[in-house]
């Protein structure tokens, strides 16, 4: 797994099974494949079953396909490291995606589960910003919003100034 090589953390392999009995043994292949791996699996009934498998033999893992509270808190209790909700993919059919996220974090705060929220389907900067805000562990994000953090208008007006007094003062 060259991503393995180049990532510093944790990184999700998706099984491609459905049902129980295949999604227990991909996620035993890969998992073997490198430490870092973690166990991806939709949140339907045979894969929250393979993740309480998982999580009593030691496997990591991350529930994915999460568009409700529901499911967040099904997935916590079967012992999922990651649970994922799907930021945008709501917002496209006019839910909150970032309101998910804030009710999955604060679910998991007031009980005590150590499922942290990873929010996926992040489509812009913004999106960045209010996850932060609302207290989600990590985001799966396209470069594009990373990059558009550094974007401000003042900072790009205020490095011109900048520019334009050195140049002034020193020729």
């Amino acid at each position: 797994m060259e991503i393995c090589k180049l990532v510093q953390g944790d990184v999700s392999a998706e099984v491609i099974a459905t049902d129980y009995e295949n999604m227990i043994e991909e996620g035993k292949i890969l998992s073997a494949l490198h430490p870092n791996i973690v166990v991806k699996v939709p949140c339907i009934a045979d894969g929250i079953k393979a993740i309480k498998h998982f999580s009593e033999i030691g496997i990591r893992t991350n529930c994915t396909l999460v568009f409700s509270v529901g499911q967040a808190l099904l997935a916590a209790k079967a012992g999922a490291t990651y649970v994922s909700p799907f930021v945008g993919r709501l917002d496209d059919i006019s839910e909150n995606g970032i309101g998910l996220v804030a009710k999955i974090v604060e679910m998991y705060r007031y009980y005590g589960y150590h499922t942290q929220v990873l929010a996926a389907s992040i489509r812009h900067t913004a999106h960045i910003i209010q996850c932060i805000e609302v207290g989600a562990d990590v985001a799966t994000c396209p470069l594009a919003a990373i990059k558009g953090l550094l974007n401000h208008p003042l900072t790009d007006a205020g490095l011109k100034k900048f520019l334009e007094d050195y140049h002034r003062v020193n020729g």
